[in-house]
């Protein structure tokens, strides 16, 4: 999985920009919901990163609309934290990603996000016991 330090450098590179520390520090708080920094997920987009992805970058998105609003708590922000490995603008209406792939899986789900939550917990449950009968 990539990690968000890295796409925020690949995004600059995109554009000429400086990939010095202080300029990498000052777009990931743009860029990116969370300011922390960890291995695995984040990359939930800010506001101003959709919009310089989108415009800047010109990246194709995919906006996957829920059939009735969602309510963003912190255990429904979580849950996308852990299972997005792209980057994702999410709005109670809608997720946006930048992977055609993923905007697929999410698209079949869009109804029950409960469901699709089921179903990757599922999926992280096999691949667990898989990697313990090959131990």
């Amino acid at each position: 999985m990539i990690s968000k330090e890295t796409f925020t450098k690949i995004f600059l590179q995109q554009k000429d920009k400086s990939t010095d520390s202080a300029n990498m520090k000052h777009h990931m708080y743009k860029w990116w919901q969370s300011h922390r920094s960890k291995d695995i997920g984040g990359l939930r987009l800010s506001e101003e990163g959709f919009d310089y992805l989108v415009n800047e970058l010109e990246l194709r998105s995919y906006e996957i609309p829920f059939t009735e609003p969602i309510d963003l708590s912190p255990q429904t922000i979580i849950f996308f934290d852990r299972t997005m490995d792209f980057p994702y603008y999410l709005t109670n209406q809608s997720i946006t990603v930048f992977s055609e792939r993923k905007s697929f899986e999410l698209y079949m789900f869009s109804d029950d996000i409960r469901k699709y939550g089921l179903v990757k917990a599922m999926n992280n449950q096999n691949k667990d016991s898989q990697t313990d009968i090959n131990s």
